[in-house]
């Protein structure tokens, strides 16, 4: 380059920047012209007193500060589009380290602002960083995974951009290769994307159900199996997931996960999503967990939400099914549904009522009208001395009343509350059997 070339670049760029300073002195010229004529408005306004004065002058301070605002924030702005445009222009050209370092410049502006979530997908980020989970370079995957996180956040756009990139076939086929983080990050950017019910999570293919079902199964974080869970509760709320998720064995595995207390609460939801369906119902039935391990979850006092999902499994399996309540009766039921009907959350009362009902009638309808003593057909011997009728009666009394004092003490044990023992003693005490729910 010749001598003359050279400093006709550095005069153009030496007047680049003279122009910039130009601009900016120029908006702070128009900025006091304004300031001026809205200080001459307030002087003819309020008149020359000390009172006034001082709102005056208040009235400049702020004036100032906010043309100082105006100002920072044009060349913040400024900045923000010149590192979006160098990390744009590096992840289409640069080599991988670059664009490792284009996609964590690209995390952090799609944290900070919405409108750049939106700006990426215009300018083909998406693309580019959906190619980038393919290498098999730890740091630059998860580069490229937190920032696809965060382009999906709260955009749909984004997030349909990246199903039709083929993120889900990027997902590892063997978990077992894949390091604890990069699992969880997987479990992250699914969760985003089916977090809403009109995004086209198709599960067709099952790459996203052997990904769900092996990090369950497996011996990953409590925090990555939750999250896993969350994705299998949004796609077991979409009716066209049901057979898939079913047919793949995900009943099981939910129903196992059930009972643990730290993940129980997610499990039982996407199971109130199944049990719904035909498929999740038989599948449920014909689980040998089914009911005592949801009867367990109905003893949890602390799970009160857990209690209420599992009361409301139970209510379907066992609505209009009698094989099903004889095996809920048979599994000891119904001492645990008046635990909860007397100390359980107000939801989880009015199901364990619900279910109680359901045992009642059943147990009265085998029973019959005709199935009890029947004094009009003796039509042997003496008739039935008064004397041994009372005996009778009080022997019944007598055993109702050992089933009360029974219930009082297991529902008192289990709730471990010596202080309300006096008031649940007098609430059982002074309740007749026919009262109860049971």
């Amino acid at each position: 380059m010749f001598p003359s070339q050279v400093q006709t670049l550095n005069m153009s760029t030496t007047s680049s920047s003279s122009i910039w300073l130009l601009s900016c002195r120029k908006l702070k010229f128009f900025t006091r012209i304004r300031r001026f004529l809205h200080s001459k408005a307030a002087r003819k306004q309020y008149g020359s007193s000390a009172s006034d004065h001082s709102n005056k002058l208040r009235i400049v301070n702020n004036t100032d500060e906010e043309e100082d605002l105006v100002v920072e924030k044009t060349e913040s702005e400024l900045d923000g589009s010149m590192a979006l445009q160098k990390s744009v222009k590096r992840l289409h050209f640069g080599s991988w380290e670059e664009k490792e370092m284009a996609a964590k410049a690209i995390e952090k502006l799609a944290k900070e602002d919405v409108k750049v979530r939106k700006l990426m997908a215009e300018l083909g980020v998406i693309h580019m960083l959906v190619s980038m989970v393919d290498t098999e370079v730890v740091g630059r995957r998860l580069a490229a995974i937190k920032a696809l996180i965060e382009l999906a956040d709260g955009t749909f756009t984004n997030k349909e951009l990246m199903l039709e990139a083929g993120i889900l076939s990027k997902l590892p086929k063997h978990i077992d290769a894949v390091d604890d983080q990069t699992r969880h990050e997987f479990a992250e950017l699914l969760l985003s994307l089916s977090s809403i019910s009109n995004t086209p999570f198709s599960l067709a293919n099952t790459e996203v159900l052997q990904f769900l079902i092996a990090i369950l199964e497996s011996a990953t974080s409590i925090e990555t199996k939750e999250t896993c869970l969350g994705v299998a509760c949004n796609l077991s709320a979409v009716l066209e997931n049901a057979r898939p998720l079913v047919s793949n064995g995900t009943v099981h595995t939910l129903l196992k996960l059930s009972s643990f207390k730290e993940l129980s609460e997610k499990a039982l939801a996407a199971l109130g999503h199944l049990v719904l369906t035909l498929m999740g119902k038989k599948a449920m039935e014909d689980s040998s967990m089914v009911p005592e391990s949801l009867i367990e979850i109905l003893t949890w006092e602390n799970k009160p939400k857990c209690q209420e999902l599992s009361a409301y499994i139970l209510m379907i399996l066992a609505h209009q099914s009698s094989t099903q309540r004889d095996k809920m009766s048979k599994a000891g039921i119904v001492p645990v549904l008046l635990e909860v009907s007397l100390l359980g959350s107000p939801l989880a009362q009015k199901r364990a009522m619900k279910l109680l009902q359901w045992f009642k009638d059943e147990r009265q309808a085998k029973m019959g009208p005709h199935s009890g003593p029947q004094t009009a057909r003796i039509a042997i011997g003496s008739p039935l001395h008064p004397r041994e009728a009372q005996e009778g009666k009080k022997m019944m009394k007598n055993l109702v009343k050992q089933s009360l004092h029974k219930n009082m003490e297991m529902i008192t044990r289990r709730a471990n509350a010596a202080g309300d023992s006096s008031n649940l003693k007098s609430l059982v005490l002074s309740t007749s059997s026919k009262s109860l729910p049971y």
